[in-house]
């Protein structure tokens, strides 16, 4: 689909042909004397329509009025979080098979972060799989025009909008797809399509690269499988080859059965979405690959399947790590911690400024906290505000949970250094302090995305989060190291440890978007 900003006063916006025209009416509106100003000025005084977010009326061949169909809709108080909501009310009209053209009208003022929202609240309610369906009718939507009072004031909330639709719809594609669609092998070859974009590279390591490693662990979880593991290094070298560089760590497991530890049978095609960290990972490089900050960023993802064959890991089997450290697998439906630990330990390499693992790691994380936000531990307290402000930034939420020593104890074998999992209790947190006794000293944060990667029932696909919140720590660390080397010499430099540095750089207007153990 494309999108084009445009400088655009709902005078003109009446001229404009399209199949439907949707008119942003924030709080306090203040009508003109167009006929769209006067339409909307009577429908709020006779009380058909209010101002508050989500609030629409249709309007169909409107006198005065080029497009086929006319939607007033409040804005709320015109944040983001109110545009998003006005524009998920409109998700019928919106997709509809006749509408091809939309041209989206603010009518007044409109922050950055708002024109990013409608952006890719317009791409989410239009959203269709495709990929192995024979007789479902693609996106009929093609073009998006977003008018604006002012076009300039507006330009980066509309690049980084347009950034993020691609980057979230290629975590969602690869997230939606069956897993005979996804294996290991064919997630490889996705994260290479993003090394034609400008300063990314990508390296796979096979099977004897990664035995050679030592990554005992990973290597235990691919055992009982017949499709080959594969070890995915990305990298977007954007600032200096001197700059430490973001870590993002994705857990790819491309299908979960449980292995030994099998699932029950109910809702385990579900597991086909417990490579949705990997697909986050590929979707973040992917809006990078558009906005082309001034960053480092490495993409780590361990990709494999877990299977129950008569070579698979069993219960009680100790394996050693990357790290060299040996772990007792107690349950071998916790295979997401075996596989992230070596991608972990692999990380240290890099010397990182920051790294961040993104796993569908735990039921217990969706106990706790929903479909709602994702499930934020961290070692660092300036990374783990980091993230959450991102989160809240990109509307793509997280909440930070508890990493108290204590909850480390469960996790102790008579066996082993450690065990795979503890007790029922806090299941989400001691799987956190597993991960945690494989980063050291580096600062570190760990996202439980269990409950919000992907929705069941009815509406069952993936969501492509947290490819919003991931895209706007880095950008925003960036930024942040862009003010500390402009600083005058004499200003501390500790924000180093936090981030790379880097400034964004603008595409241009016209753009096309391209259940766990407790």
């Amino acid at each position: 689909m494309n999108f084009d900003l445009k400088t655009l006063e709902l005078a003109a916006a009446a001229s404009e042909k399209c199949d439907l025209l949707i008119v942003m009416l924030p709080e306090g509106f203040k009508p003109g004397k167009d006929a769209l100003s006067a339409l909307a000025a009577l429908a709020l005084k006779n009380g058909d329509l209010t101002t508050k977010a989500g609030k629409h009326l249709q309007l169909y061949q409107v006198p005065a009025v080029a497009a086929r169909r006319v939607v007033l809709v409040g804005l709320g108080d015109g944040s983001a979080r109110a545009t998003r909501q006005a524009l998920q009310s409109l998700g019928g009209a919106i997709k509809a098979p006749h509408t091809k053209r939309v041209v989206l009208c603010f009518a007044g003022e409109v922050p950055a972060a708002a024109v990013s929202a409608a952006v890719q609240a317009v791409a989410d309610v239009s959203y269709v799989y495709t990929t192995t369906k024979t007789k479902v009718e693609a996106r009929s939507l093609s073009r998006c025009v977003v008018g604006v009072p002012d076009a300039a004031s507006a330009r980066d909330g509309f690049d980084s909008g347009v950034a993020l639709v691609a980057g979230v719809e290629f975590a969602r594609e690869w997230g939606n797809r069956p897993a005979n669609h996804a294996t290991p092998s064919l997630l490889a070859d996705a994260a290479k399509t993003l090394a034609k974009l400008p300063r990314i590279q990508c390296k796979v390591h096979g099977p004897a690269e990664v035995a050679r490693l030592g990554m005992g662990a990973f290597m235990a979880v691919a055992k009982g499988s017949e499709e080959p593991l594969r070890f995915i290094e990305l990298r977007y070298n954007g600032a200096a080859k001197d700059q430490a560089p973001i870590v993002l760590v994705g857990k790819g497991i491309t299908f979960d059965t449980g292995g030994i530890s099998i699932k029950p049978a109910p809702e385990m095609d579900e597991m086909k979405f417990d490579m949705c960290g990997a697909a986050s990972v590929l979707g973040t490089f992917r809006a990078l690959g558009e906005l082309q900050p001034a960053v480092n960023v490495v993409g780590l993802i361990p990709a494999c399947e877990n299977m129950p064959d008569g070579r698979a890991v069993k219960p009680g089997d100790v394996v050693t790590s990357m790290s060299g450290q040996t772990i007792e697998i107690l349950n071998t439906d916790a295979e997401g911690r075996l596989v992230l630990c070596d991608a972990l330990t692999y990380a240290a390499r890099f010397k990182p400024a920051a790294v961040v693992d993104i796993a569908t790691l735990t039921g217990a994380c969706v106990i706790a906290l929903g479909g709602v936000r994702s499930g934020l531990f961290a070692n660092n307290d300036g990374l783990a505000e980091s993230l959450q402000a991102a989160g809240e930034a990109a509307q793509d939420l997280c909440w930070r949970m508890p990493l108290d020593d204590d909850y480390a104890d469960g996790l102790k074998s008579n066996f082993a250094d450690m065990g795979n999992v503890a007790g029922r209790a806090g299941g989400s947190i001691t799987a956190a302090k597993f991960l945690q006794k494989f980063v050291g000293d580096m600062p570190w944060a760990h996202l439980d995305i269990a409950g919000t990667a992907w929705k069941g029932g009815a509406a069952k696909g993936s969501t492509g989060r947290p490819v919003g919140l991931l895209v706007h720590y880095v950008l925003e660390q960036s930024r942040t190291q862009v003010r500390t080397a402009k600083a005058p010499k004499s200003t501390s430099r500790s924000a180093t440890s936090k981030a790379a540095t880097g400034t964004a750089r603008k595409p241009a207007a016209k753009r096309s978007a391209g259940s766990k153990p407790a």
